[in-house]
C-alpha cells in the first residue's frame, strides 16, 4: 500500500513542502516558549503548540515531522498534568475513543503521544518511564484495535462531528503502519480478537470488520505480511467459508443453488462443518444461516447437527420443534446469523423446560413493537431485516450468552447487570421486560411496595441515550435506567448507601438483603475495613461459609483502577461464584458489564477471562485480589459463616492490595488499623 505520510514522499521545493516547513518552523518556536515559560504559565503556551501540530499533522508528511520532534514535545512539558503524561500506563483500548473525539486538542494530543512511543520504540528517543518493547507492544495493539482507520474514508458522523480532524488519526495509522510493518500488527490483531472471542461477546460486529480486515491484508498484494498472518485462516474462514461448498465465499445465492442439490450425506457434512466453525470461534457465518433456513424443510436430525448440540439440547429441540423452527424461520436471516448461535446455546441451556418460557417464546416471535422501538432498532441496525427479526435474535443470543451482555462505554451497568442476571436466573422475568419495553414503550417496577413507571421519571443516569448496544439492551436499558435511578433519588436522606435498598429491589428477591460498605459516604474514607473483610469471607469464601455455594448470582461493587493502582471510578458487577481454579487457587468468578474484562487493575491485579478455570464470559481473580476491590456486597443474613477462622496474616494482604491502589487516598487517620473485633460492623449478620 502506498503512503504519503513519510517526508519523502513531498518533493522540497513543491508549495506543499514549503507550506509543511513554515508550520514545522512555527511548531519549533511555539515548543521553545512552551519550555522556558514558568510553570505557572504553561498552560497559557500549550494550545498554540496544539493549534501549530494540528495543522503540521494535517500536512503530507506532518507525521513525520512530529515523530522527529518527540522528544522536544515531552521536554516542552506538552503531556504534563493530562492522562498522557504517563506513557507507561495508557491503555491501547481506549485510544478509539481519543481519536474519534470531537475536541480537536484530545485527538492532536493523542496523536503527538503516540508519535512519541513510535519514537521511543524506534530508539531515537529514551523515555525515562517507557522502554522501546513496551512502546512497541502498546502502538501494535493500538494498530490492530484501530485497523479500520486504514482501510475506510470517515462516516458520515466522523465527518459531522470531527470535520477535517477526521484526516489525522487516518494519517496517523497510515504512518504507524509503514514504520511498524503490518507483519506486527497482524498478528496481534489476530491474539486480540482470540482474546475478546474467548469471553462470548453478544456484541460481535466490530470483531466482524476486524476479521474482514484481515481477509482484506491477506488478499491485497500491495501489502507485504511476511510470515504473520498464519492464526487468522480460522477467523477468516468461520465467517467467509466455514464448509466445503461455501469455502470460496461464493455469495449468498449461489449457496442457496447449490444447497438445492445436495444429497443428505453432503448435507451432513455441510451441517457438522458450520457447528465446528461456530462452536469453536462463537462467530457465525451468514452461510450457516442459509442452511440453517434450509434445513427446516429436511430434517430435524440435521437441524441438530447443524446447532452441533449435545443431548441436553437435542431433546430441548425435539421437545419444543415447532417453537425451534419458528425461530428459525422469523428470526434467523443472514443479517442475524448470531441468531443461530444464540438458538443452539438456549437449547444447551435447556431453560425453555422452564413452564413460562416457551409460551413467552411465542409471544416474542409475533410481538408487535411499537413505533419508537422499531426507529431505535433501525437507526442502529439498518433495515436488512425487520426490527422484530433484529429483536428476536437479540432475544436468543441474550438467552443463550447471559454473561455476554455488555455496555460498552455508557454509564449504564447498573441496567446492564440486570439484564444478565435476569438471563441468567429468571428468563421469563427478562422477556416480560422486553415485551413491556418494546411493546408498551413503559415498564413499571415497584420501590418498597411504591410503582415506578419508566416514562414518568425523571431522566436516568446516562444523559443522553445509548445506541451502541446489543438490540435487546437498545431497547429495554433506557426504561431500566431511568428506573434505577428514580430508585435511586427515593433513597435521599436515607443515612448511608442507596445501594443498600435500590439493588435487591431494582435485580430481584435473590440479591441479599444483608449489606456492607467500607466507604464512608459522606467523607468517602475507608471505614470497618477488617471487619467487611472478615464478613465477605463468612459469607463467600466456601472455606469460611461451610462450603455453601453461592446459588444466586449477587450484586456488588468494585472500586476500578488503572494499571498503576490509581482510583477510576465505582462499578457495578455481579459474583458468580468461588471456587478452585485448575491451580487450586481459591477465585473468585465474577460477571464484568464491560465488553471486555480482562482489565489490569495495577499492582499485579489482572483480570483473567480464560484459563483459570473461566465459564464463557466469566472474569476471575484469586479472592484475596478481589476482596481488595470490593466496597460494596450484599449477603443472606440468615447465613452464618466463621468469622474468627480468617487470620489475620490473611486480612493484612487483602489490606495492603487496598492500600497501594485504591484505598491510598482514602486511608482514616493511622492507616489501616487491627481488627476492631468479631461483629464490629454496622450491618454483621446476628
Amino acid at each position: 500500500m502506498t503512503t504519503t505520510n513519510n517526508t519523502s514522499s513531498t518533493n522540497a521545493s513543491s508549495p506543499e513542502a514549503v507550506k509543511l516547513d513554515g508550520l514545522v518552523e512555527k511548531l519549533d518556536e511555539a515548543l521553545r516558549l512552551l519550555e522556558q515559560a514558568p510553570a505557572f504559565n504553561k498552560v497559557a503556551r500549550l494550545p498554540r503548540v496544539l493549534d501549530t501540530a494540528r495543522r503540521v499533522l494535517l500536512k503530507d508528511g506532518g507525521c513525520a515531522a512530529i515523530e522527529a520532534r518527540a522528544e522536544a514535545l515531552e521536554n516542552a512539558g506538552v503531556f504534563d498534568g493530562s492522562d498522557w503524561a504517563t506513557p507507561q500506563h495508557l491503555l491501547p483500548s481506549l485510544t478509539t475513543h481519543a481519536l474519534k473525539n470531537a475536541d480537536a486538542n484530545v485527538v492532536v494530543i493523542e496523536a503527538l503521544s503516540e508519535l512519541r512511543l513510535l519514537a521511543v520504540s524506534k530508539h531515537t528517543f529514551a523515555h525515562a518511564e517507557a522502554s522501546a518493547e513496551h512502546a512497541h507492544r502498546y502502538l501494535t495493539q493500538a494498530m490492530a484495535l484501530n485497523l479500520w482507520l486504514l482501510f475506510t474514508p470517515p462516516t458520515e458522523a466522523e465527518r459531522a462531528t470531527q470535520g477535517r480532524l477526521a484526516q489525522i488519526p487516518r494519517s496517523l495509522f497510515q504512518h504507524l503502519a509503514t514504520r511498524i510493518g503490518y507483519e506486527h500488527i497482524i498478528d496481534t490483531l489476530i491474539e486480540e480478537i482470540w482474546r475478546i472471542l474467548r469471553q462470548r461477546p453478544l456484541q460481535v460486529e466490530a470483531i466482524k470488520q476486524m476479521v474482514t480486515q484481515i481477509a482484506l491484508c491477506q488478499a491485497d498484494p500491495t501489502i507485504d505480511l511476511g510470515a504473520s498472518g498464519q492464526g487468522a485462516a480460522r477467523l477468516v474462514s468461520s465467517l467467509f467459508g466455514p464448509t466445503l461448498a461455501c469455502q470460496e465465499d461464493p455469495g449468498i445465492d449461489v449457496y442457496r443453488q447449490r444447497l438445492e442439490r445436495m444429497d443428505h450425506t453432503a448435507l451432513q457434512e455441510e451441517a457438522t462443518g458450520f457447528a465446528r466453525a461456530m462452536h469453536d470461534t462463537g462467530l457465525v457465518s451468514p452461510y450457516h444461516a442459509v442452511f440453517l433456513r434450509h434445513l427446516v424443510e429436511e430434517s430435524d436430525q440435521l437441524i441438530v447437527e447443524a446447532l452441533g448440540l449435545s443431548s441436553t439440547g437435542r431433546d430441548c429441540l425435539l421437545c419444543y420443534r415447532e417453537l425451534v423452527l419458528a425461530l428459525v424461520r422469523t428470526g434467523v436471516y443472514p443479517a442475524t446469523a448470531q441468531a443461530v448461535y444464540g438458538l443452539a446455546l438456549t437449547l444447551e441451556r435447556g431453560i425453555l423446560y422452564q413452564p413460562p418460557v416457551a409460551p413467552a417464546m411465542w409471544r416474542q416471535i409475533g410481538l408487535t413493537l411499537s413505533e419508537w422501538s422499531q426507529a431505535r432498532l433501525t437507526l442502529s441496525y439498518g433495515d436488512a431485516v425487520s426490527p422484530r427479526a433484529r429483536l428476536l435474535e437479540g432475544v436468543l443470543c441474550m438467552l443463550g450468552l447471559p454473561l455476554g451482555v455488555g455496555q460498552g462505554n455508557n454509564p449504564t451497568c447498573q441496567s446492564a447487570r440486570a439484564l444478565s442476571m435476569w438471563s441468567y436466573n429468571d428468563p421469563d422475568y427478562l422477556l416480560q421486560m422486553v415485551v413491556w419495553a418494546a411493546r408498551d414503550d413503559e415498564i413499571i417496577m415497584h420501590f418498597e411496595g411504591q410503582p415506578i413507571s419508566s416514562m414518568a421519571s425523571l431522566s436516568g443516569v446516562a444523559t443522553e441515550l445509548p445506541i451502541d448496544l446489543d438490540p435487546v439492551s437498545l431497547i429495554v436499558v433506557p426504561h431500566l435506567d431511568r428506573i434505577y435511578a428514580e430508585m435511586g433519588r427515593r433513597c435521599i436522606g436515607r443515612e448511608g448507601d442507596p445501594h443498600r435498598w435500590v439493588n435487591p429491589e431494582f435485580h430481584g428477591w435473590w440479591s441479599g438483603r444483608g449489606f456492607c460498605i467500607n466507604v464512608d459516604v459522606a467523607t468517602g474514607k475507608l471505614i470497618d475495613v477488617d471487619a467487611f473483610l472478615r464478613h465477605f469471607y463468612a459469607s463467600y469464601h466456601p472455606y469460611y461459609n461451610g462450603n455453601q455455594p453461592l446459588i444466586h448470582p449477587q450484586p456488588a461493587g468494585i472500586a476500578v483502577t488503572n494499571s498503576a493502582g490509581h482510583f477510576i471510578g465505582w462499578h457495578a458487577i455481579s459474583m458468580l461464584r468461588a471456587s478452585l481454579d485448575p491451580d487450586d487457587q481459591m477465585r473468585v468468578y465474577f460477571y464484568n458489564p464491560n465488553n471486555d474484562s480482562g482489565q489490569d487493575w495495577g499492582d499485579g491485579v489482572v483480570v483473567s477471562t480464560a484459563g483459570s478455570g473461566e465459564r464463557f464470559g466469566e472474569a476471575s481473580l484469586p479472592f484475596e485480589q478481589f476482596a481488595s476491590r470490593l466496597y460494596i456486597y450484599h449477603y443472606d443474613t440468615l447465613e452464618h459463616g466463621e468469622l474468627a477462622t480468617v487470620s489475620g496474616d490473611e486480612l493484612s494482604r487483602v489490606k495492603g492490595y487496598i492500600s497501594r491502589s485504591w484505598g491510598a487516598e482514602r486511608l482514616p487517620a493511622g492507616g489501616l488499623q487491627a481488627d476492631p473485633g468479631i461483629g464490629a460492623h454496622p450491618h454483621a449478620p446476628r
